[in-house]
């Protein structure tokens, strides 16, 4: 079993109390359709499991076999740098069949962001530094697919169905208290 090579800190984007007793780390992109089935189902997991979980995406951006996966990170960390980065995460998964820059426009115009400062992030990769860098880390970790979970710290390598989740993060709680 592999473990994260980069822990999860500050710099994160995470959902949720960072000393939850189940940290969720999922390497993903957005233009993956296998991570856009596994997106609501981390919606529900978190609804399910409220306090006792957080949840941090980092951008795994697939960008030889998704022409859209990278631009798509791009307009997530430009939404990030105002405070919007759950916002243009979940609206990106909800609209992975129509990814483009008219989308990612009308997106941030609908979150009140300045759309020409998007698109030009997004056409100058303003933010390619720290998606590399969250890239080399999933590598480091042993990612080569999304997506991809760690739960504390653990590659979780099951399925990613509600129950399968589920019960892999109930396992992780009673772990963690067990240890404290």
């Amino acid at each position: 079993m592999s473990k994260l090579s980069v822990p999860v800190s500050s710099e994160d984007h995470i959902q949720g109390d960072s000393t939850a007793g189940c940290v969720l780390v999922e390497y993903g992109d957005y233009e993956c359709p296998s991570c856009g089935q596994a997106y609501p189902i981390v919606k529900r997991l978190q609804k399910h499991f409220g306090d006792r979980l957080s949840f941090v995406f980092r951008n795994f951006p697939l960008s030889q076999i998704h022409p859209w996966a990278e631009a798509a990170a791009e307009a997530a960390e430009y939404s990030a740098s105002h405070g919007k980065f759950w916002e243009m995460h979940d609206r990106l998964y909800e609209n992975q069949d129509s990814l483009s820059e008219a989308l990612f426009v009308k997106l941030a115009a609908e979150l009140g962001l300045p759309s020409a400062e998007l698109t030009t992030a997004v056409a100058e990769q303003t933010y390619l530094g720290r998606i590399q860098g969250e890239f080399d880390g999933g590598v480091r970790s042993g990612v080569n697919g999304t997506p991809t979970f760690f739960m504390n710290g653990q590659r979780y390598n099951g399925s990613y169905d509600f129950a399968s989740m589920s019960d892999a993060i109930d396992r992780a709680l009673k772990a963690g208290s067990s240890n404290g």
